[in-house]
């Protein structure tokens, strides 16, 4: 399997290929200042130029079971980090230096999956699994650690939360309709609304433009389950308005898991980072 970074133009000029490799790599985020993207690898995190070249491992301390789940904090100071290479083998969220160092544990509990982080770079937004439930829901906590919030309560699936820039809402996917859709609630889990309906796509991982007035986002076909959301998939990358509307397809690619976990916006909004993959 060959894994290829690229980068779309959100103002119409296309996708194309930052970086190809035989590795595995996954879920890109785009630095702060523009000059670099972040990835994952085999359990361990690495950061390449935006022009490409050869990426250089982020040292991680003892923390080498990193999963997708990765992110740098608004002020790009430091990196969330989700790892589960404890004895028990379940994910726990760490913050780092962004240039590498030792990672302070921020979620004691298990299992917890990072996803966003609030523009003021106070709280932390994840999925989590609790009192030996294997429901996934969404919660929120200090990013230096402290108590945690719970914000959502379902018997299905929510996943994916990701914050809108001004802090008021949290847009994230849910199974609750019956389908993987896209929905946003207040940013303390109040007054949630579905966002997208179609019947034929199982919708992923939205995030929203620095503007604020878009969201890029993953579709699976019905050929995957409800709560799924695999490698190995023939995909559409989509983007629809903030303040509602039809989403439209932008790229048809080879991927699912791994493609668009995690926040890949450019600084300044015009262009977005994913992987792609080819057999």
């Amino acid at each position: 399997m060959e894994s290829i970074l690229e980068v779309m133009d959100f103002a119409g000029a296309g996708r194309h290929v930052v970086y190809r490799t035989s590795d595995h790599i996954e879920a890109p985020n785009w630095s702060r200042d523009g000059s670099y993207f972040l990835f994952n690898s085999v359990g361990l995190l690495y950061r390449l130029d935006r022009a490409g070249g050869t990426p250089v491992r982020i040292d991680t301390g003892p923390l080498d079971g990193l999963n997708n789940d990765h992110g740098l904090s608004p002020d790009g100071r430091w990196i969330a980090i989700s790892d589960k290479s404890g004895p028990d083998g379940k994910s726990r969220i760490s913050v780092m230096p962004a240039q590498g160092g030792m990672p302070r544990l921020v979620t004691p509990d298990a299992p917890s999956y990072w996803h966003g982080w609030s523009p003021d770079g106070k709280t932390l937004a994840y999925v989590a699994a609790r009192g030996g439930s294997r429901i996934l829901n969404l919660y929120a906590c200090p990013a230096d650690g402290g108590p945690e919030t719970r914000l959502t309560s379902t018997d299905g699936l929510d996943d994916g939360p990701d914050y809108s820039p001004d802090g008021r809402f949290i847009y994230f996917n849910s199974t609750r309709s019956g389908n993987m859709k896209l929905w946003r609630m207040r940013a303390n889990g109040s007054a949630p609304e579905q966002i997208t309906f179609e019947d034929d796509t199982r919708d992923w991982f939205p995030h929203p433009s620095p503007d604020g007035r878009w969201i890029v986002f993953v579709s699976f076909g019905t050929d995957v389950a409800v709560p799924d959301h695999p490698p190995g998939k023939n995909v559409t990358l989509r983007v629809m308005p903030t303040s509602g509307g039809a989403p439209r397809v932008i790229a048809h690619l080879f991927g699912g898991q791994g493609t668009l976990n995690v926040p890949s916006w450019s600084p300044e909004g015009r262009h977005f980072a994913f992987v792609s993959y080819r057999v």
